[in-house]
């Protein structure tokens, strides 16, 4: 079926809500004319007065609420229910979809147009974008198991039979120091709940073990450094482009990792902003594991070389959600935070494409460490950190 509009898309459904998108509303318009003049499609059990009726849904539900109770009140909500199936069906043929045997209601239209491609426009789809559901932060992490040999006699955590031998005898998790047997720690679920005396630095250190060991959503350095930087920073010329002092982007480093939240990147101890956002910069990109995880940066890369605009931003989108919440959180935080730094452009000069060439190989980092692969994918880094600054209120 075609979307092109037809005479009288004007008279749109009573029922099409305000914040649904203008595309959307015509192309039911257009449905509505089209189901009403071509007797080819219409349903043959209903004339056309009950066609035009079911265009106006909550006539009848309104009925049913005033006479509620008694049989009158029963015969009516049954009417009711037989309108709203006549919707379905009706809707159904009008988009080419075929009802469940389970009679499944498909009076969603919203969500239908936004997955049929006959007639789906950009404004839907990108409204279907920004209304999927929140992604949930579950925050499992696996153990960190190490071969260990212990001191004295010891018994497994996990079926609580002894550890036999002499040196070797299983394994410790270095970062809650969870002790089993080696067969055993292919058994422990993902429950690994990470010991802060444990944790010896901040940088370098796994982002998800991180935010576990200090009960957080997103790492310490992320927040205390954006805090700052949008705090004093944002009209700074050629912010995130320009160097800071590498001794003293060290400096911060050494802060985080001896006193953690506690460490002070005030502007009395660092007055150039520059070295905050080195600071920022460096730590994401010494992540064991980037932000954009080495899992996922091909589809990130596939994603960007796509034609059609709107087909990228769904492959990011789809991208964005197979990330681990703890990623997530940091990179949603950080667009948002890249995304105001725009709003200064006249200041700071550093626009999205801008930002996108600095984050974009400080936040994704090809599994492989090829450097040709890397020059090759360069082009694509940047376009996508720069579609996420972008398309950050639709994306997250």
């Amino acid at each position: 079926m075609q979307s092109q509009p037809c005479a009288g898309c004007h008279q749109l459904p009573s029922w099409v809500r305000g914040e649904w998108s203008v595309a959307a509303a015509s192309a039911l318009g257009c449905c509505q004319q089209r189901l009403l003049r071509s007797a080819h499609v219409s349903p043959p059990h209903l004339s056309s007065e009950e066609m035009e009726r079911l265009w106006e849904p909550e006539q009848l539900s309104m009925e049913a609420e005033e006479n509620r109770g008694g049989l009158g009140g029963e015969l009516i909500t049954h009417k009711a229910k037989r309108q709203e199936r006549k919707r379905q069906e009706l809707l159904a043929l009008a988009l080419g979809v075929k009802l469940g045997s389970k009679r499944t209601l498909l009076w969603k239209p919203i969500k239908l147009l936004a997955s049929c491609p006959q007639i789906s426009s950009p404004p839907v789809r990108r409204s279907a974008l920004k209304d999927t559901p929140e992604k949930q932060c579950s925050y499992e992490k696996v153990h960190n198991f190490k071969v260990h040999t212990f001191r004295g006699p010891h018994w497994c955590e996990y079926c609580a039979n002894f550890m036999w031998g002499l040196i070797a005898q299983g394994v410790r998790c270095s970062d809650c120091g969870l002790n089993v047997h080696k067969q055993c720690s292919k058994l422990v679920p993902s429950d690994c709940q990470p010991d802060l005396r444990r944790i010896k630095k901040v940088f370098s250190c796994d982002l998800t073990t991180l935010v576990k060991a200090h009960n957080t959503t997103r790492p310490m350095v992320v927040d205390m450094c954006i805090r700052e930087i949008e705090l004093r920073g944002m009209k700074s010329e050629g912010l995130y482009r320009v160097s800071g002092f590498s001794e003293h982007i060290e400096d911060v480093r050494l802060a985080f990792d001896r006193d953690g939240e506690k460490a002070d990147i005030s502007a009395s101890a660092y007055a150039d902003i520059n070295i905050i956002a080195g600071a920022l910069k460096l730590y994401l990109r010494d992540l064991p594991i980037p932000v954009i995880t080495f899992d996922l940066y091909s589809k990130f890369i596939q994603a960007a070389k796509l034609p059609n605009a709107e087909s990228r931003l769904e492959g990011i989108h789809e991208g964005l959600l197979q990330l681990p919440p703890a990623h997530y959180e940091t990179l949603r935080y950080l667009m948002a935070h890249l995304k105001r730094v725009t709003m200064f452009e006249k200041d700071n000069l550093m626009n999205a494409e801008n930002l996108g060439i600095v984050f974009g190989p400080t936040l994704m980092q090809p599994p492989e460490q090829n450097a040709l692969a890397t020059l090759n994918d360069m082009r694509q880094q940047k376009l996508v950190v720069q579609l996420m600054i972008e398309h950050e209120d639709v994306l997250f």
